[in-house]
Formats: C-alpha cells, sequence, structure tokens
C-alpha cells in the first residue's frame, strides 16, 4: 500500500487550521456583511428633506399656506375693527364727560352774569369780601375749563354770536361787534351760551 503524501497545513475534517484558530464561523462573516448593507441603505435626515414630494403632499401644503393667509387677513381685519371701535369710544367719551361738565357749569352762568353786572356797577370794590366770592368763583369757573368769548372790535359771526340789535355806524365797512350784552361761554368744544352782541353795521 503506498503512502499518501501527507500536508502538514491539512488537518483531519478538512478545516482550514486557520480559521480553527481565529475561531470564526463563515455564516457569521455573511450575517455581519447582510447587516452592513442594510445600515448603508438607512436614510439620512438630508435625504429625507431633500426628497421630492408627491402630489398629494404639495396639494394639502398648497391648502394650509392659503388657509394661513386667509386667517392672517382676518386677524389683521379684527385689529383695524378693534382699534377703530376704542378710537370712536375714547371720543364719544370725552364728548360725554364735556357734556356732564357742561350741565355743571350751565348752573354756574347765572350768578357769573351777575358777578358781571355787579363789577359794571363798580358794587366789586377791591379788597371787599364780594370781590374776594367773585374771584374765588371765577377761579373755579376758569379751572373747570369754562371760557367766554364775544368782545367788542370783534367781527361779527353769526355762528358764534347771537345778535340783538343793529346799529347803522359810519365808517363800519362789514359787521363788527359794538357792544357785548351777555358775553358767551364754551366749555372745551361746546358751546354752553352764545354771545349776544350789539352790531354795528355799514350805514347806507
Amino acid at each position: 500500500m503506498a503512502d499518501k503524501d501527507f500536508d502538514e497545513n491539512e488537518v483531519p475534517g478538512g478545516e482550514d487550521p486557520e480559521a480553527q484558530a481565529s475561531g470564526s464561523d463563515p455564516q457569521e462573516g455573511q450575517e455581519d456583511a447582510g447587516d452592513s448593507g442594510a445600515e448603508g441603505e438607512e436614510l439620512t435626515v438630508d435625504d429625507i428633506l431633500g426628497a421630492s414630494q408627491n402630489a398629494d403632499a404639495a396639494a394639502e401644503d398648497a391648502v394650509l399656506a392659503d388657509l394661513e393667509s386667509q386667517l392672517l387677513n382676518d386677524l389683521k381685519r379684527l385689529q383695524a375693527e378693534y382699534a377703530n371701535y376704542r378710537r370712536r369710544t375714547e371720543e364719544q367719551r370725552e364728548l360725554e364727560i364735556e357734556r356732564a361738565q357742561g350741565a355743571v357749569a350751565k348752573g354756574l352762568l347765572p350768578v357769573l352774569d351777575d358777578l358781571d353786572r355787579a363789577e359794571k356797577h363798580g358794587d366789586l370794590e377791591e379788597g371787599s369780601p364780594f370781590a374776594a366770592i367773585a374771584e374765588k368763583l371765577r377761579g373755579v369757573a376758569e379751572k373747570m375749563g369754562l371760557r367766554t368769548y364775544g368782545a367788542a372790535g370783534e367781527l361779527f359771526d353769526p355762528q358764534q354770536h347771537e345778535a340783538i340789535f343793529q346799529a347803522p355806524t359810519p365808517g363800519v365797512t362789514e359787521p363788527t361787534i359794538l357792544e357785548v350784552v351777555e358775553i358767551g361761554y364754551r366749555l372745551g368744544s361746546v358751546e354752553l351760551r352764545p354771545a349776544k352782541v350789539v352790531v354795528a353795521v355799514p350805514a347806507e
């Protein structure tokens, strides 16, 4: 019987001695290769963001953009309406305050008229108790915002003055206040009483 040549690298069972030494399993290597291939197919964030949208997603985005635009326009309109409402309310409130103050001030007008007549007749002597009371009362009226208008020499304005008499006067070229019979009063923009005046008109 002939002797077979013996290969020192060959071991029983046909297994590679290097593979046995390393203890690796050929199947495990195949599994690792498969895993690494799977990991290579995973999508990144850039891939997702860069991917083209399908038609349904694009249509949905357009609808959402339309809705957002409409809501923004509605919000702007409501803000403008509210601002106008606040402005009108504030103006109305100020007007009502002026009217209420005017109603109180109107009660003082007869007293102020009496003081004016007394002063013209010389009854308000300086330093007298009556003069001191008159000064205090006029100070209160001024603090309330009460203002007088109408003075001799001013041009006659039918919207502000009430003419109780017209006197033809030589040298007068246009209607002019000759005498103030009753002073006019205003409180802010509210007219409490027009000035009653005698008007000098051009002589014919």
